[in-house]
């Protein structure tokens, strides 16, 4: 195991290094010897499941295999873990420390990377620039406090311009602002700290719907700059959800009022709408406004209280973001399945319960580290689990759940209703309400459309679909309105969202397909609801066809196109997390939330979702960074080992990349290449039984299928042969440049011979491409029966080799036209089409003279014209027809009369009939 070390009491700094050097080195885990600052611990409080953290006495030195030290480079600062470093040094293991304190030297030996700057997170920073890594926001918001906390956000004398540069690539990779100023803590000059002390004392904290909302009115003989950091701090210090913070002083023997307003992102208020009306701008977190009311500006102060009020709506309970149904184990349970049970469903913990399903316990990850540590894993989990439970009900609302986590640090909390376990929240689910990932893209002046809810509406009033004009918005509101009685959410994902996120203002998006997901997490999940939903649309609409696939909770309506209306389909599923039982297995899947039908999907970029329900109809579910990505243009993968298990998304994610003009991100990009090398393709391949492979090849040929009938199919197949992805098809399949020719030459011959031969050969380009791609293995009919390909492809596959050999023989300089017809009329043209591409001199001459003018040459007259000379009919006239045609392609025969006069030279009708009279 790869460790990295903080040293004791940690800051953000420490901690900030640390996380960025765990991106550096996979797999690598973090330990915090001991202690943290209180500003650390509340964030770790809500952000610990983030990052890869292990408990000290989880370690033992035997899993030790590397040593990395951040922010210090004095033994006496690691605390108990100092005793490690010894054994190190004495086992020879590496080690290396960040540091950017230079007063002394280190007493460790090792690689040293101490240098002064600002803030040790800086030089991981630079680290990770050269090496080409992107963070996720969760990440690079801890690195970004660790930059600010020691530089005194840039303010302090050490801080050097390499922090500002490493401080704007944070933001550029996602840092989160609104964290970051929460957990900061800047300092105030004299005058803002007397203020502050006065406002504290004096501020009224109002409850609406569920939120706390501070005013505070303050007299001043003159302006007084850093008003703003003033309510940045007063927001924290109150622990309020909004603030209004009312300055008033005199200037030019007039009054003046400065109003600012704050608020946190799950509150729904929009700052820059509530003091627009006052002249004021800013965004929607935070705004201000500089007014001279005439003669009351404590009336204008009331009027804004009271617009900031009714602008919080209900506050969002425990219902609304918990994960339902709770994945429950029994009390008697292994701890080694209970991991297994971790690692297949990606959960940070498990409820126990009993057979009555009433909650017992909660064992987390930690717990079971810590069980496996000594040695237990054969021990159940009652002797390990937390007993001493804090509940929620479904009512309870989010900052009273924030408070239990942060109170008591606990990681997840049971939503019970009665006695019956009915949810659970996590750390994750209130971050990802406190801070959506949106939050940023909407104010960032980045160019992405976030307004997708007003978009939906209009693309589907605009575009004509197989149903009436301006139908289908209303189509999909009746849907959610019948989710809505039943307590589900309904919510539009995929494809749909991210098109509408890219798509440019004021243009219409044609959603000819739309994907839905019903999340029946209010309510008992309910495995068929999709279909249960399009079931009853289907009664009101009788013209649809309904197609269910009952295996994966899924329904299709289906409007077939009518004139002047384009096909329409929506695909109604049930919310539903996946699991590979095997590499490249077909999946298992089971109903579940929202968010786990959501985290089972392949690209961030795919992740996103739009609700259509109440509460927050038009809210938009972006649990991890699809919406950045966008913005970056790049494809990135939600799991490590997604291509492992399913090595078909290689394919999808060079296809989105290409169709979108995105670049793959660097670290999805070794995910590929990791699972390529790990040779577990091969493997696949070389299995006799071959059980596990019809599964993989059955997707691998529909992606090769959209792959080869796009247009930009040339460097979709480029791509992935620079990954080394075509050994998914053969561990030899790569492409040389006689290949490209070949791949080029396919589709332009194709056409030339549709054209020259005056019907179609029944194959489609993209199997022709593919036919070409494979023609290239020895092994390619067994290839293109692995894929299923039809049976025609796969037989001339299978004797493309005696095919080409033949034709190589046979086909010779200077022959005649006919013996040139005799050795080609016997294959099919997508057979010759197939020889030709691959040797366009040697057979591709032959065939395009066969197919452009022999094949069009025929015998001037027919069998009626051989019964009105005279020859009776049988056996002969098809050899006297085949004769006259090859004539006719040699020149011999040109017309009616050179034909009957061939015949009579060479068929004598005396001969063959000597009582026959041609007269008679």
């Amino acid at each position: 195991m790869d460790l990295i070390l903080c040293h004791t009491t940690a800051d953000f700094d420490t901690l900030g290094a640390a996380v960025g050097l765990s991106c550096l080195c996979p797999g690598s885990r973090i330990v915090l010897p001991g202690g943290t600052h209180a500003a650390v611990r509340a964030f770790l409080a809500l952000h610990r499941d983030e990052y890869p953290l292990i408990e000290r006495r989880a370690v033992t030195l035997a899993m030790m295999r590397s040593i990395m030290v951040v922010d210090c480079h004095l033994r006496s600062r690691l605390g108990g873990a100092s005793a490690w470093i010894e054994y190190a040094i004495a086992n020879q293991l590496p080690i290396t420390i960040y540091d950017h304190h230079t007063a002394s030297a280190p007493d460790m030996p090792g690689a040293h990377h101490i240098e002064a700057v600002g803030a040790t997170t800086t030089l991981v920073v630079e680290a990770l620039q050269q090496a080409n890594r992107t963070l996720s926001p969760t990440q690079a918001t801890v690195m970004a406090l660790g930059i600010h906390g020691d530089t005194g956000s840039l303010t302090f004398a050490q801080a050097t311009p390499r922090d500002a540069h490493a401080l704007a690539w944070l933001m550029e990779q996602g840092a989160n602002q609104q964290t970051v100023a929460e957990s900061s803590e800047p300092g105030l000059s004299q005058v803002l700290q007397d203020l502050l002390s006065f406002a504290l004392d004096t501020a009224v904290v109002h409850r609406e719907n569920g939120y706390a909302i501070a005013t505070v009115y303050l007299e001043t003989p003159q302006f007084t700059a850093g008003l703003s950091t003033l309510a940045s701090h007063l927001i924290t210090l109150l622990g309020v959800d909004s603030l209004l913070l009312a300055a008033v002083y005199e200037a030019k023997a007039k009054s003046r009022l400065t109003l600012i307003s704050r608020t946190r992102a799950h509150t729904g208020v929009n700052c820059q709408a509530l003091l627009q009306p006052y002249g004021g701008g800013g965004h929607i977190c935070a705004a201000a406004a500089n007014l001279a009311p005439d003669d009351d500006p404590e009336g204008v102060f009331q009027q804004v209280c009271q617009a900031l009020k009714q602008a919080h709506h209900p506050s969002v309970v425990a219902q609304d973001v918990m994960s339902s149904p709770v994945r429950t184990i029994r009390a008697g349970t292994t701890v080694a399945d209970a991991q297994r049970i971790l690692l297949r469903y990606g959960h940070s913990g498990l409820c126990v319960a009993n057979e009555a399903g009433e909650l017992q316990g909660i064992i987390s990850r930690r717990d079971i580290d810590l069980a496996l540590h000594h040695g237990f894993s054969h021990a159940p989990v009652k002797g390990y689990m937390t007993l001493d439970l804090k509940t929620v009900t479904p009512g309870t609302a989010l900052d009273e759940i924030q408070s239990l986590m942060v109170t008591y640090d606990v990681g997840r909390l049971p939503v019970i209703d009665g006695s019956a376990l009915v949810g659970i929240v996590t750390r994750t689910d209130v971050l990802r309400q406190m801070y959506p990932a949106v939050a940023s893209a909407q104010n960032d002046g980045g160019g992405l459309n976030i307004n997708v809810y007003q978009r939906l509406q209009t693309s589907l009033q605009a575009y004509p679909t197989a149903l009436e004009s301006q139908e289908l918005w209303a189509l999909l509101s009746q849907i959610a309105k019948a989710a809505q009685q039943r307590g589900w959410h309904l919510y539009v994902v995929g494809g749909a969202v991210r098109d509408l996120l890219l798509a440019p203002e004021n243009t219409v998006v044609p959603l000819k397909d739309i994907d839905l997901v019903v999340d029946s997490f209010r309510s008992s999940v309910v495995d068929g609801a999709g279909v249960v939903l399009a079931q009853q649309l289907q009664q009101q609409y009788p013209e649809a066809e309904l197609q269910v696939h009952g295996e994966f909770q899924t329904a299709a309506l289906i409007w077939r196109a009518r004139a002047g209306h384009a096909p329409l389909m929506i695909d109604i599923a049930t919310a539903r997390t996946e699991f590979y039982p095997y590499p490249a297995a077909n999946p298992e899947v089971e109903a579940s939330s929202i968010r786990q039908d959501l985290y089972r999907r392949d690209f961030t970029i795919n992740a996103l979702a739009i609700r259509l329900t109440s509460p927050q109809p038009g809210l938009l579910l972006d649990f991890f960074g699809g919406a950045l990505d966008l913005r970056r243009r790049q494809v990135r993968v939600l799991h490590a080992n997604s291509f492992i298990e399913d090595p078909t998304r290689i394919f999808r994610a060079v296809r989105f990349a290409v169709r979108l003009g995105f670049t793959l991100d660097a670290q999805t990009e070794r995910f590929i290449r990791y699972a390529i090398d790990s040779g577990i393709y091969a493997d696949l391949q070389a299995q006799k039984e071959r059980r596990r492979l019809p599964a993989l090849q059955t997707r691998l040929k529909a992606e090769l299928s959209y792959i080869f009938q796009a247009d930009y199919w040339a460097q979709s197949l480029g791509l992935l042969d620079k990954l080394g992805a075509l050994s998914c098809l053969h561990p030899d399949l790569s492409i040389d440049a006689a290949l490209w020719r070949q791949m080029h030459r396919v589709g332009r011959w194709r056409q030339r011979f549709i054209d020259a031969v005056g019907r179609d050969m029944g194959v489609a380009p993209w199997l022709m491409r593919l036919e070409v791609l494979l023609a290239k293995l020895d092994a390619r009919s067994q290839i293109a029966t692995d894929l299923q390909l039809p049976l025609g492809s796969i037989q001339r596959l299978e004797h493309l080799g005696s095919t080409e050999a033949t034709l190589l023989a046979q086909l010779q300089p200077k022959q005649l036209p006919s013996d040139i017809y005799q050795t080609l009329e016997t294959y099919d043209i997508p057979t010759l089409l197939l020889a030709s591409v691959r040797y366009p001199k040697r057979i591709g001459t032959y065939v395009w003279q066969y197919a452009t003018r022999l094949i069009h040459i025929k015998s001037p007259i027919d069998g009626y014209h051989l019964k009105r000379l005279g020859y009776a009919p049988g056996p002969t006239y098809r050899q006297m027809l085949t004769v006259l045609t090859h004539a006719a392609l040699d020149g011999h025969v040109v017309s009616v009369d050179s034909a009957e006069a061939y015949l009579k030279r060479h068929y004598p009708l005396e001969q063959l009939h000597p009582q026959s009279n041609p007269s008679d």
